[in-house]
């Protein structure tokens, strides 16, 4: 087994078995929780065309049953000890995790493990959630804040399995069986993709043992994670009729990938930009305008590609103009550098959230879980501070001019019936 070393936190620790899996720890001995996720480098963007939602469908199934456990075992096996169990499905990862106490750590280990690997798909509960996801795809067909940035997406990544919605197309999740569900698992569900991270008060050496008894015997599969490259950005515009009060859009482009080495100074300029009451979005088009209720921004970094933009929702008899005003604070930072204290403020904003965040187990552990999967490593809050502290006001301008370019941005937008 490979055992990290090379400065990482005492609280951290991490090794590789033989077979890829790789088992990460963190321990927090102040608390007496635990949570525990499982991580597999699979989520939408590696589904085909016919494949779409598939990633998330199972995920859903592996809740309904394993060669062990029946569905309601699955949920009372946490439930009955006051611990939960959940999942979600990303655009680059799938995560399956449990919190509960530290006393209880082996349960959640057993739990999420089966399910991970010995789901059963039994052939009447893929047929009942199959309507549960049609019906989660109308909901959100009913949500235009939702629904907007799929739009977005699909006009950034056009073509691309990015621009997919994670959670597929009425007409692919229709046509899942129990075949096309293996055969998925089988080729994404590979050891060398997984990762068992646990933080809370849990000792590495109990993690080990029972991740070894868990997975260590799952075959090795050597077969590299390869996704097609994210090339070709157009700039569109995209504008679609519903039946909405208000014109809900995004307007944005292409951004940086999560190893881009500005990251973390773009993360600082889209916290400026519309990171909460004070950012120049909020103080500019809403409190002094009054045009929206809601508006702010966004950066998505996925592994090799990354977007960003600005949401609202307003009148449509006022959307030219508040398009007109994010374009004006687009150019603002692009042509005015940043006052000394407006970005220190920015910085404490950002390091203030993180910090906070790491306050629950569970954030840690998606934090630790996401940063395996990008870079392969553990990175110490000293590093994230300081590579945050470093970010100055000519980092801010320089990747403003390279990102917020007039020429590169796109428009989605849901507007009224009868305006589109």
């Amino acid at each position: 087994m490979k055992q990290a070393g090379n400065g990482l936190s005492p609280s951290f620790r991490k090794t590789t078995l033989p077979n890829g899996v790789r088992v990460l720890s963190e321990r927090i001995s102040s608390v007496r929780s635990v949570s525990v996720g499982v991580w597999v480098a699979a989520g939408s963007r590696d589904e085909s065309d016919a494949q779409r939602g598939v990633s998330h469908f199972l995920e859903h199934m592996a809740f309904k049953g394993t060669k062990k456990r029946r569905m309601h075992h699955i949920a009372r096996r946490m439930e009955s000890v006051g611990g939960y169990l959940n999942a979600f499905t990303g655009k680059e990862y799938t995560c399956y995790y449990a919190r509960a106490l530290d006393e209880h750590l082996a349960r959640a280990i057993d739990t999420l493990c089966d399910m991970v690997r010995f789901p059963t798909f039994p052939e009447h509960e893929i047929e009942k959630e199959k309507g549960v996801i049609l019906e989660e795809i109308k909901m959100y067909e009913d949500t235009p804040e939702e629904l907007v940035f799929d739009r977005f997406e699909s006009v950034i990544y056009e073509g691309h399995g990015l621009g997919a919605p994670v959670i597929g197309r009425p007409e692919t999740v229709q046509s899942f069986d129990r075949p096309i569900l293996r055969e998925y698992m089988d080729n994404h569900y590979a050891p060398n993709r997984i990762a068992l991270v646990v933080t809370g008060n849990a000792g590495h050496d109990d993690v080990l043992r029972l991740a070894e008894k868990m997975l260590g015997d799952m075959p090795a599969d050597d077969r590299p994670l390869r996704r097609p490259p994210a090339n070709g950005y157009v700039p569109r515009n995209y504008l679609e009729a519903r039946p909405v009060q208000q014109a809900h859009f995004v307007v944005g482009a292409r951004g940086l990938a999560v190893t881009d080495a500005d990251r973390v100074a773009f993360s600082v300029l889209n916290t400026l930009l519309g990171g909460g009451m004070s950012s120049r979005l909020n103080r500019n088009v809403r409190e002094k305008y009054g045009f929206c209720y809601s508006i702010g921004s966004f950066a998505n970094m996925h592994s090799d590609s990354g977007d960003f933009g600005v949401y609202a929702a307003t009148d449509i008899r006022r959307m030219k103009r508040v398009q007109a005003l994010i374009r004006k604070e687009f150019r603002h930072f692009t042509n005015v550098p940043v006052g000394k204290r407006t970005l220190s403020e920015a910085k404490n904003q950002v390091r203030g959230g993180l910090m906070l965040g790491l306050e629950g187990m569970s954030n840690r552990m998606m934090g630790v879980g996401r940063r395996e999967l990008y870079f392969g490593r553990h990175l110490t809050l000293d590093e994230i501070n300081e590579a945050i502290e470093q970010v100055t006001v000519e980092d801010i301008q320089r990747v403003a001019a390279t990102l917020f370019r007039e020429d590169k941005l796109s428009t989605a937008a849901l507007l009224p019936q009868g305006q589109a």
